[in-house]
């Protein structure tokens, strides 16, 4: 016998107590969880996205529709939070439910508790929320992925290291420049042909970032906070290869968040792990596990 239905609206994500759902159920996120809302309230231009919650706005779930990739068209769980007073009464399955039917809605023909770049929350679910894995296999998700952050603590390295790096790039005719907010145009576009738009965008909407030239040409970036507090994306051009590049750049980020006030970095959806580790002895963290299933 079910239990009674459970109502699910469209909600305005600024509305009051949203943040307060996010920040109470994501526990392991709660300070920026009211953050994340924010940036996953504001995507790339285009993006089709909805916010849905209970009348009371103890259970809450963002979902958006990603591109067209050679299994259809993706669609994204975003965030799914459901304040610890209200669990247990069937508030996750019903708000995952109302998303399905409105990514069906979009055309989806996939569903995935997965990142939808350049604008996310989390790869995945990180696997300390066990609930929601749970929720996801019972849901008949297919878990096909795994990715993970790298934490890196601040300060990443001394004020000497540092200068004496600049100095040695400097020398080497490669100096760094930060690119402050409104005036990345041209560190956008470098992004945009070395890798690809969502990289580009991601960059644009850092709260900051670093980058190394030559005679004038751009040779890498790296950015932080276009995820909320979180390194990255970061590139460096093939022509940059072996000249220490990343690492500088790498620095010169984590020193930025750490005059913000952060104790720690994460450095997010990593790749390099050698990289990291070797950089700034970063440590792998987070685990998370992508989940995945067709929209019948």
């Amino acid at each position: 016998m079910s239990g009674p239905a459970v109502r699910i609206d469209p909600v305005r994500p600024e509305a009051a107590g949203l943040a307060e759902t996010a920040a109470a159920a994501l526990w392991a996120d709660a300070a920026e969880a009211p953050l994340v809302v924010r940036r996953l309230a504001d995507p790339p231009e285009g993006r089709r996205w909805i916010a849905l919650a209970t009348p009371d706005l103890d259970g809450v779930v963002l979902a958006s529709v990603g591109g067209t990739e050679e299994s259809g068209v993706a669609g994204h769980v975003d965030l799914l939070a459901v304040h610890p007073r209200a669990q247990g009464r069937g508030i996750g399955r019903a708000l995952v439910t109302a998303a399905e039917e409105w990514l069906r809605a979009q055309g989806a023909t996939e569903a995935r508790f997965a990142g939808n770049p350049p604008c996310y929350g989390w790869p995945g679910i990180d696997v300390r929320y066990t609930p929601a894995a749970c929720l996801a296999e019972r849901l008949g998700y297919e878990r096909y992925r795994i990715a993970w952050n790298m934490t890196a603590d601040l300060p990443s390295s001394s004020a000497e290291e540092d200068a004496a790096d600049l100095a040695r790039l400097a020398a080497a005719g490669v100096p760094v420049h930060p690119a402050p907010a409104g005036e990345r145009a041209t560190v956008a576009e470098f992004v945009r042909r070395q890798w690809n738009d969502e990289w580009a965008w991601e960059a644009g909407q850092a709260t900051g970032c670093h980058y190394a030239e030559r005679d004038g040409e751009i040779l890498g970036f790296a950015a932080w906070g276009s995820r909320p507090l979180w390194f990255g994306p970061m590139g460096t051009a093939e022509a940059a290869r072996g000249l220490g590049v990343g690492r500088v750049l790498l620095r010169r980020c984590l020193a930025d968040q750490a005059a913000a006030g952060l104790r720690s970095a994460q450095i997010g959806w990593v790749g390099p792990i050698r990289f990291y580790s070797r950089a700034v002895d970063a440590r792998v963290e987070r685990v998370f596990w992508l989940y995945r299933r067709p929209l019948g």
